[in-house]
């Protein structure tokens, strides 16, 4: 177990990576999921068929599949990820200390496949809102995007919380797989350089990697725990 102590670098600097995916990986997926959602409770057909095939596309499809495209499909539309270059991001992966362009492809393979849960547990949420709010708002005269930012998705919200956590849970877990994938330094690839090139055994190894994704779940789980119990408090 002198591993545990003697590498505490190498395992702080796995956490450290891996914490940076994830959270990155959280916005995107929020950001893409709200939108797929909107799409799915659209009036508009073609944009409800959209949102409803992108869904049971990626929610179906195994996160090894899409991060092998991801990994190996992506650089062959473009060199050095230069069509994944975002000006308003390209300041935050600059002072990032990761192996580019793998950091990106293996961001994008966890937004889109992330984005189909968070979808769903937004919809979960705005289903959960009595018909009768979003009648009342459209006889008002409310039009379909007042109607969602001023009566539906702030009443949504509270339900779609703790889905949304148990979502984000998962996609943290699932982040373990980057560092097969080209990503160098996260808390998988860490194991692998420990195990692998450094000779150290596997089951002290494992726990500490084990420990450093129990350090980003657990206390999540137990806010979300929290919050079910207030609402439940509430209801």
């Amino acid at each position: 177990m002198s591993v545990l102590i003697d590498k505490f670098d190498v395992f702080a600097g796995g956490f450290w990576l891996t914490l940076q995916i994830c959270v990155l990986a959280a916005v995107g997926a929020l950001i893409l999921g709200a939108v797929l959602a909107v799409l799915r409770i659209s009036p508009v057909p073609p944009l409800r068929a959209l949102g409803t095939s992108y869904v049971n596309i990626f929610r179906n499809m195994p996160l090894t599949v899409v991060m092998f495209f991801a990994a190996f499909g992506l650089p062959a539309l473009g060199s050095n990820a230069d069509f994944l270059r975002i000006p308003g991001l390209d300041a935050v992966f600059s002072r990032l200390d990761t192996d580019l362009p793998y950091f990106r492809f293996a961001l994008v393979a966890l937004v889109l496949y992330t984005a189909a849960f968070v979808c769903e547990a937004l919809r979960s949420g705005v289903n959960a809102v009595p018909a009768g709010q979003a009648e009342a708002a459209r006889s008002l005269g409310l039009t379909f995007g007042q109607n969602l930012r001023h009566v539906v998705l702030p009443q949504s919200w509270k339900a779609s919380v703790v889905p949304l956590g148990s979502v984000i849970i998962a996609m943290i877990k699932n982040s373990a797989l980057v560092g097969f994938f080209g990503v160098v330094g996260d808390l998988s690839a860490t194991a692998d350089q420990l195990t692998g090139a450094e000779g150290y055994a596997f089951v002290p190894v494992a726990i500490g990697i084990s420990i450093g994704y129990l350090i980003m779940t657990v206390p999540l789980g137990a806010l979300l725990d929290r919050i079910e119990k207030r609402q439940a408090v509430a209801r």
